[in-house]
């Protein structure tokens, strides 16, 4: 079957996953106004709707840890195409659900297939892009989610206004089963639409099918030229590399507990762990009561604007992140949002109040006081608009980049999870936590925010322009100090096969004629000429 061959086609059709994603994290924030949702479920609150709000995210870390088996032993592709038929299963009894249990063993199975997405999509991405716009590529999977939650807010908001309005006492359920069942038609083409889309090189070469990765990397990166310096260069070290792993290293799990593997799983599940602990899935799961507590203008329509900055200001991202760089980013980031959350903090600290307001699920707001609501609203689009250009689409990159061929797959499945726990925690304990230590929330987040950049500055090193086969150099030394590797060795390996100067031996490959679609055997030579083939562990790194 032909595939697409398109890179930014392959990886942006993927991104769907991360669409998926975002209507997770959207799916409630849009209905807890309207009193559909309130009579149908007995008006949750505290820790009842933290309950219901953390199914999904609770579904989604049993997700990630089981992604790696579907991943490794069945494709990166196959996984994702489970994943979607988990979500379109998990958004039916959504849709359907009759109660408060239904709704959230819905939400805990739809939160299987977006949990095992989030883990497997950005590593499907990465193993398929060339280095030069790795980072690109990878952050579609945040701008995906961004246009994930925009459009599942924007569902949900036209859908409040069924029967009567969101506050019509007695409006009825379809304001929220219309936008939870119509997440299911994203998940619906991207089940189809899979099928067309190559399988991930590095995996078809770490079951020996090299022949197909070799096909696939020149369909990629090369329009389909099986002698293309590029191609060679690329197959020659996955080779190198898988050949290395195979003799000298363990694999699987085991190699999790190396202890320099060990430090890097650490440092991948440590940026997902910040990503959710600066604060931004407060934003995107509980925005309206933060608009309540502003108590300036309509609280659904003022927080959907925060959901189009999301949007907007993820693209310089996707734009330039590969010129950037991932750590610059995220140091950056890191202090900008800590910065506004404590701005907003102090802002409430010094003109909120307490609320007396009945049945309500805030116990502080302004009251009366434009001007401050308007800079806490200003605060909250600009600690979104920082996420949105920094963590956001980093958080993904980085991790699905710095493990090897052997536990990529793995590691990032226990890097995912945390985000998910973490994830789990907070949509389960914010609703209590505001309403119990209220603008005091705001300083706790704006502090996670400055450890965090504390902790990449002394521990993540830069990863932009490297292959993934040559993390293991990037990783040694110090993140900060000088002498570097700044250049990837690629690139003379490029320039040597494309002087004649170094051949790879290639496997035979299976091709088709134009004219009579009778297949030939295309040999690509044989040997190196000179210059022997240097050992992955020593003579790459006097390359550098």
């Amino acid at each position: 079957m032909k595939t697409v061959s398109n890179v930014y086609a392959v990886c942006a059709f993927a991104s769907i996953g991360g669409g998926l994603f975002g209507m997770d994290i959207a799916s409630m924030s849009g209905v807890l106004g309207t009193n559909g949702y309130k009579n149908y479920f007995g008006n949750p609150k505290s820790y009842t709707q933290g309950y219901i709000t953390a199914a999904m995210p609770f579904g989604s870390i049993f997700g990630t840890l089981s992604s790696s088996f579907f991943s490794d032993r069945f494709s990166r592709k196959v996984a994702i195409q489970v994943c979607c038929i988990l979500w379109i299963i998990g958004s039916s009894i959504q849709c359907g659900s009759n109660g408060i249990p239904a709704l959230c063993i819905g939400r805990f199975i739809a939160g299987l297939g977006v949990g095992m997405a989030s883990a497997v999509i950005p590593v499907y991405q990465a193993e398929i892009a060339p280095r030069e716009i790795r980072g690109r590529v990878v952050t579609l999977q945040q701008w995906a989610i961004t246009w994930g939650i925009l459009i599942q807010y924007f569902v949900q908001y036209g859908a409040s206004f069924v029967d009567g309005g969101p506050k019509n006492p007695n409006q009825g359920s379809a304001a929220f089963r219309i936008p939870w069942g119509l997440q299911m038609i994203p998940a619906f083409i991207l089940l189809v639409g899979m099928t067309w889309l190559p399988y991930s090189p590095r995996w078809l070469a770490s079951k020996d099918r090299w022949e197909e990765a070799i096909t696939v990397l020149a369909d990629l990166h090369a329009g389909g030229n099986l002698k293309h310096p590029k191609v060679l260069a690329q197959y020659r070290e996955i080779e190198e590399v898988l050949r290395f792993e195979k003799e000298c290293r363990a694999a699987g799990w085991a190699a999790i507990l190396e202890s320099k593997m060990a430090k890097r799983v650490a440092l991948g599940m440590s940026v997902q762990l910040w990503s959710e602990l600066c604060g931004m899935n407060v934003m995107m799961y509980y925005i309206l009561y933060i608009m309540e507590g502003a108590n300036i203008g309509s609280p659904l329509l003022t927080a959907s604007i925060q959901y189009v900055i999301n949007v907007a200001l993820t693209l310089p991202a996707i734009l330039y992140v590969d010129k950037w760089g991932r750590r610059p980013t995220l140091l950056l980031g890191a202090f900008g949002m800590g910065v506004f959350l404590f701005v907003s903090g102090g802002l409430q600290a010094r003109y909120g109040q307490r609320t007396t307001a009945p049945d309500s699920n805030l116990s502080w707001q302004i009251v009366d006081n434009h001007p401050v609501s308007k800079a806490i609203v200003a605060c909250s689009y600009l600690f979104v608009a920082v996420f949105a250009i920094s963590w956001g689409p980093v958080s993904w990159t980085y991790p699905a980049e710095i493990f090897p061929n052997r536990i990529r797959a793995k590691a990032m499945s226990l890097a995912t999870s945390v985000n998910w726990t973490s994830n789990c925690a907070l949509a389960f304990a914010v609703p209590p936590l505001l309403y119990s230590i209220n603008w005091r929330m705001y300083m706790v987040f704006g502090a996670f925010n400055f450890i965090a950049m504390v902790q990449v500055f002394f521990t993540i090193p830069e990863t932009k322009n490297f292959t993934l086969e040559e993390m293991e150099i990037v990783f040694e030394g110090k993140p900060w100090g000088r002498g570097r590797p700044k250049e990837s060795a690629i690139e003379d390996i490029e320039q040597q096969i494309a002087c004649g100067v170094m051949k790879i031996p290639v496997p035979v490959v299976v091709q088709e004629t134009e004219s009579d679609q009778k297949p030939i055997m295309v040999e690509t030579a044989i040997e190196l000429t000179s210059h022997p083939r240097p050992s992955y562990s020593s003579s790459r790194r006097t390359q550098f």
